[in-house]
């Protein structure tokens, strides 16, 4: 059926190019909170902005890596990584063509990569990580960038997780509050600035009513690169 309206035809070719599926972690946000999929989409809008232009940029923790593509809209080279193989041979189906992205498995906790970046980032990543892993994972993090290197973390606030589910409260073993993530963000890096978060809103409010998160550190203190 032909469209009615001619700047639409495009979407034609665009779907016989190719069509994809949304991801796992995307369709589960699709069937069961779909809100929660603006709020995602506009945390990886600002980590695009900030590294806009940046040559060599990699994602710890990208899940299926749908969401993603947002960022390699900006930066000139993404790689995606996490530890969990499964999501690493979705987001492979997801960019098998993109010659700008690459995707492989990697356990930050157990290595540094095996080259630096000019910038890494990892969203609802360290609240995963165990306390008393968080020391090496961001040790090796800051291993993996050069020395003038970006770092850019979002994590929920301590104070958001009186309204989390369960489900995910007991996956978030690591949370911090606004001025804790400062301090924690400068012993490995020169300057930290920290960003607060409500729904798809990035602000630089009251810390203690933020449900999220995010600070942009540069200039890691390990400089072995």
């Amino acid at each position: 059926m032909a469209r009615r309206e001619h700047q639409y035809e495009r979407f034609e070719t665009t779907s016989k190019e190719k069509i994809y599926k949304l991801g796992s972690m995307i369709n589960d946000g699709f069937h069961h909170d779909p809100r929660r999929i603006a709020f995602t989409a506009s945390r990886y809008k600002f980590v695009s902005k900030m590294l806009s232009s940046v040559d060599d940029v990699i994602e710890v923790g990208c899940g299926d890596g749908f969401m993603s593509r947002i960022v390699l809209q900006e930066v000139k080279h993404l790689d995606l990584t996490d530890f969990d193989e499964s999501f690493i041979i979705e987001a492979q189906t997801f960019y098998s063509d993109e010659k700008r992205l690459e995707v492989f498995h990697h356990d930050l906790v157990r290595q540094p990569f095996s080259r630096a970046y000019n910038a890494i980032y990892a969203l609802d990543v360290l609240e995963h990580v165990s306390p008393n892993n968080e020391a090496i994972f961001m040790e090796n993090l800051a291993l993996s960038l050069k020395r003038d290197g970006i770092c850019i973390i979002g994590m929920p606030s301590i104070e958001s997780q009186l309204y989390a589910s369960e489900i995910s409260r007991a996956g978030h073993v690591n949370c911090k509050n606004g001025e804790t993530l400062r301090e924690f963000m400068n012993l490995w890096f020169e300057s930290t600035f920290i960003f607060s978060m409500n729904d798809e809103v990035v602000h630089t409010g009251f810390f203690p009513m933020s449900q999220y998160l995010i600070a942009v550190s540069t200039h890691p203190r390990f400089k072995n690169r």
